[in-house]
This record gives C-alpha cells, sequence and structure tokens, in this order.
C-alpha cells in the first residue's frame, strides 16, 4: 500500500513493537500477523469509504469519531484492546465492526481467515483489535487536518476506497466481495441500499 493513503500511514504506524504484541496476542508468528494485518486495514478502510459515500452515514461516522474516538492515542488504544479493556466505545471492537459490516461481518472475517491463512477466531479477534485503532486514527486525522465535517470526512475516506481498490491485492479483494451485497460481482448503488443509513448507527453507543 502507497504510504501516501491513510491504510499506508496507519500501517507505518504499527510497525515494531505493535505489530509484535498483536502476534502475540493471537499466538501467531510475527510474519503472519504483519501479513494479516496488511489484508485487514484496507478492508476496514475499504469499507468505511463505502458507508461513508451517503450523505447520512458520513455524518454518523462523524458524530462517532467526535463523540467516542476524538483525542485518543493510537498507542494506548491498542495497549487497552490487547489488556481486554472492551466496557467502552473507544474499545469496543466488536460493536464497532457491527456498525462498520452490518450483516456483512461474518463474511469479512471468513474472508480475511481465507485469504491469510488465520483461523476465523484469529480472523475475528484480529479485526476486533483493529477497529477502534482504526477510529481512533481517523479520528486524529480529521481533528489534525481540519476536516470536521461529514462531506469532508466523506471524501477523504472514498479517495482511500480508490486508493486501496486501485492497490488491489488481498484487502483490495476482500473488500469488494464483503462489501457485495447482491452478488452481481460489482459494488453499486443497489448494494449502498441494501447497507442502510443504519449500518453506523446513531455514532453513540
Amino acid at each position: 500500500m502507497n504510504t501516501a493513503s491513510l491504510t499506508g500511514q496507519l500501517l507505518a504506524h504499527l510497525q515494531g513493537a505493535p505489530l509484535q504484541q498483536v502476534s502475540r496476542q493471537l499466538g501467531i508468528e510475527p510474519a503472519q500477523a504483519a501479513g494479516a494485518v496488511s489484508a485487514a486495514l484496507p478492508l476496514l478502510m475499504g469499507a468505511l469509504g463505502s458507508n461513508t459515500a451517503q450523505p447520512q452515514g458520513a455524518q454518523a461516522l462523524l458524530d462517532a469519531l467526535q463523540n467516542n474516538h476524538g483525542g485518543l492515542d493510537i498507542g494506548s488504544v491498542l495497549d487497552s484492546v490487547l489488556a481486554g479493556a472492551r466496557g467502552s466505545p473507544q474499545t469496543d471492537g466488536a460493536g464497532i465492526l457491527g456498525h462498520i459490516f452490518g450483516g456483512s461481518q461474518p463474511r469479512a472475517e471468513a474472508g480475511l481467515a481465507q485469504a491469510t491463512g488465520l483461523s476465523t477466531d484469529h480472523s475475528s479477534q484480529l479485526l476486533k483489535i483493529l477497529a477502534p485503532v482504526v477510529m481512533a486514527f481517523i479520528a486524529q486525522r480529521i481533528s489534525s487536518g481540519g476536516q470536521a465535517n461529514a462531506s469532508e470526512l466523506g471524501r477523504m475516506l472514498g479517495q482511500e476506497k480508490q486508493a486501496v481498490t486501485r492497490h488491489g491485492g488481498i484487502g483490495g479483494s476482500l473488500l469488494g466481495k464483503v462489501m457485495d451485497q447482491d452478488g452481481d460481482g460489482r459494488f453499486g448503488a443497489s448494494d449502498l441500499i441494501r447497507l442502510g443509513s443504519g449500518l453506523l448507527g446513531s455514532g453513540k453507543r
């Protein structure tokens, strides 16, 4: 992934000790953890880009970021998630995934497992670890970049989705399969209707 992309920047943040922590948490080799994270991050980022393609989805995500994820340090969020702190919206990976993928969450977990060689349990656990980190990272970006409105957030994540799709690889391939709700091999307007404006909830948990 191009390091100019949001996914590339976040992946760079996670190199070294954070990836070692993830590999220990999952009980897998560091190299496998690195490959799995490299596939999972573009899947999460691209799905958020799909969700914010409609104004109501962008506003819902912006509300969630500002209410629950603003001002958080990525490393601290990762530490809290790995320590098992799931009692708050900031670290509730399962809840965040439910908003990102909706009914497609099992497909995302199974697809990531198949593509990376992880067990389904491990792929599910990895996505739950990464989801709060992704939210904290995006909250940082909109705060530091002055992009604290729904249209700019939607534009930023829409560009990221395009970058993920152009890059291809495991993450880009998974994104198309997971977000294609009607099974026609393409993500289009009918899929957005199926995903619905309620996918991200009210932004508050």
